[in-house]
């Protein structure tokens, strides 16, 4: 297999390289690394050279750090335990006191930004401000040899997200877990601090199984100085993420936006994935913004119903409609525990149908796009004909068979193995049924017919170019068959002007909605691979 080139490291993505056959610039060059050097780290050591190159390559798992690059001023690195998008994180021993730490670096730190920078010892001051025993601890911050760091406390136990990659919980764990990680993030916010970036990866388990609360890098203070979150932002995690912050709301993103993450958290713990996950970050923050998640106990029937209600409570999308602190969550959990009522009562019928709408959006929107179809089609014929008791019949059987076909495809949605064709047969099948609406109706000649441009506009919510011009294609055809059909039993149809003016719309449609879904899935792309603000 063909071994791909190493990633840059240097002043520049474009002037160091780490293949010894590629040249891109520098003027020196260390023939032990097989690099060309930029003027910016030619002068540093060999050792230095090996500590940069090791913490920006690409992830690998936890890796002992080469004997070159063990050598850390104060610190001796011995192996890789985690790394994010913009930082790597090392065991380490801290000579002077002969402890364990952990030592925290910039990924790049040679080409990191000014805001990159700051952020980063924006993380530290932040940690280091908490005084809790179940938030990790900073010992020490600095620059080494250009090299940003610091030193923090030493956690030996996994991660939850290595936890519960083996499986889901135990509920009475999950909850016992849950409820000190929100005690913990009750007092953060008393301390005038949101984390913004609370997963599973960053809570680690301590020796006694005790959670604590680590990585800072997206926390925003509630006073006092600390960077600046542009609105229209996105930070965080996707599949953990708050509507408000999803929609990049960062007026809006506060302790009740930690609620949420928590709930998020414990939909993973019960269910072993969390609540919204796609495959790719758009997919995810379009059903974080639109849908609501499947109840836990759809993928895991056992899970308590009270417990379910917790987590469910934590995930509501409005904001007033959440428990209104991470300790009101921690209450309800030590409620649960004891057997005792929760507060996260069951929701109202209202409140249950709201909830629906949200979690199937697609489907709502076909069952009353029918409907509404169906509606003035009747309207039509009550008002400007005869009453057709034949047609309404037809038009109720268009109906019915559309929403029992709305369901079964809805069901395929939800299998990741039928999904993208269930998108395209969901298409079809909408095209189908509309078109046999407008044939039983002889209404090519009514203003219902612009309905193929609200389907070829709502096949953009699928994010999908290709089933865009897919649906336009069928739109197209289907216009003409009407036509061509009506013709040959003469009855009325569209001049030539107005047939080539609804294609011509038809066209239009799908190169702007198509051109709309390629930005923002560009977007995506970019927000996927880009380091954390």
């Amino acid at each position: 297999m063909a071994r791909s080139p190493e990633p840059r490291v240097g002043a520049s993505p474009e002037r160091v390289t780490l293949g010894p056959g590629e040249v891109v610039g520098g003027e020196g060059r260390d023939e032990h690394l097989g690099m060309e050097l930029a003027p910016e780290v030619e002068h540093l050591s060999r050792s230095e050279r090996t500590t940069i190159l090791w913490h920006t390559r690409s992830p690998g798992g936890h890796r002992s750090v080469p004997p070159e690059a063990a050598d850390f001023g104060p610190y001796e690195l011995i192996e890789e335990i985690g790394r994010g998008g913009m930082g790597v994180v090392y065991k380490a021993r801290q000579k002077g006191l002969d402890r364990t730490v952990a030592v925290k670096m910039i990924l790049s730190s040679h080409l990191a930004s000014p805001e990159q920078v700051e952020r980063f010892y924006a993380e530290a001051r932040a940690a280091a401000q908490i005084q809790d025993p179940q938030v990790v601890a900073i010992h020490d911050v600095g620059q080494l040899r250009g090299q940003h760091y610091f030193a923090m406390e030493y956690v030996s136990g996994p991660s939850l997200a290595e936890v519960v990659a083996e499986g889901p919980m135990a509920f009475g764990e999950a909850a016992r877990l849950m409820l000190m990680v929100a005690r913990t993030v009750g007092r953060l916010h008393r301390q005038g601090i949101v984390h913004r970036d609370l997963k599973p990866s960053n809570i680690l388990l301590d020796d006694q199984g005790s959670p604590c609360v680590t990585d800072f890098g997206l926390a925003k203070m509630l006073s006092g100085r600390h960077p600046a979150t542009h609105t229209g932002a996105i930070v965080g995690t996707p599949g953990y993420m708050a509507p408000e912050q999803a929609a990049g709301h960062s007026g809006s993103v506060g302790p009740l936006s930690d609620v949420y993450a928590l709930g998020a958290i414990l939909y993973e713990l019960l269910t072993g994935r969390p609540p919204f996950q796609q495959d790719n970050p758009l997919d995810t923050l379009v059903q974080v913004l639109e849908t609501d998640p499947a109840r836990p106990s759809l993928l895991r029937p056992d899970i308590p119903r009270a417990l379910e209600q917790i987590c469910l409570r934590c995930l509501e999308k409005p904001l007033d409609a959440r428990y209104q602190s991470a300790d009101d969550l921690a209450d309800d959990l030590e409620r649960y525990l004891r057997g005792e009522t929760v507060e996260a009562r069951r929701l109202s019928i209202p409140q249950r149908l709201s909830r629906w709408t949200r979690r199937e959006p697609a489907l709502v929107s076909r069952l009353g796009a029918l409907g509404l179809v169906a509606l003035i089609l009747q309207v039509d014929a009550w008002w400007f004909h005869q009453f057709d008791v034949l047609l309404i019949r037809r038009t109720l059987g268009v109906l019915w068979l559309g929403g029992a076909a709305s369901l079964v495809f809805q069901a395929l949605l939800k299998q990741p193995r039928w999904s993208t064709l269930a998108r395209y047969a969901w298409s079809t099948a909408d095209m189908i049924l509309f078109s046999s609406v407008i044939f039983f109706a002889r209404a090519v000649n009514l203003p219902v017919i612009a309905g193929f441009l609200l389907l070829i506009s709502a096949a953009g919510l699928w994010f999908r170019e290709r089933l865009v011009w897919y649906t336009a294609a069928l739109a197209a055809t289907a216009y003409v068959s009407l036509i061509v059909f009506q013709r040959s039993i003469n009855e009325p149809v569209p001049g030539p002007a107005d047939a080539t003016f609804l294609l011509m719309s038809m066209f239009l449609a799908a190169f702007v909605t198509s051109y709309q879904v390629k930005r923002v899935r560009a977007l995506s792309a970019f927000y996927e691979n880009r380091p954390l603000p």
